[in-house]
Parts: structure tokens; C-alpha cells; sequence
């Protein structure tokens, strides 16, 4: 439980950054975001879990 919640802390970390630092930006990645199609954020959103199990199970490994 002690690493799911650093790992959340951390994600709060990047995302405050990027929102704190950058918000313009933020809001330019908002709204691309926005306009692509849904199978397109589908395949993009299971490349990113496929790699950060890929990056957890290299780094625990």
C-alpha cells in the first residue's frame, strides 16, 4: 500500500508541475486532447499502462 501511495504522490507531483509551471501548455494539451478520436485515446491510453507495468516490473525485477 506504502508504494501505490507514492506512487500517487507522484503523479500529484508531475501533474502540479505541469499546471503550476506550465498552464498554458496545460490547457493547449487539454484541448488536443479533447479533439482526438476515441480509438485513438483508446490504443495511446493501453501503450502507457503497457509500458509503465513494463518500467515497474524492469525496475522491481
Amino acid at each position: 500500500m506504502t508504494d501505490f501511495l507514492d506512487a500517487v504522490g507522484l503523479f500529484l507531483v508531475f501533474e502540479g508541475l505541469l499546471y503550476g509551471c506550465f498552464p498554458i501548455v496545460a490547457k493547449r494539451v487539454a484541448r488536443d486532447v479533447s479533439e482526438q478520436p476515441d480509438g485513438f485515446l483508446r490504443v495511446a491510453g493501453v501503450a502507457s499502462i503497457a509500458i509503465g507495468v513494463a518500467v515497474v516490473w524492469l525496475v522491481r525485477g
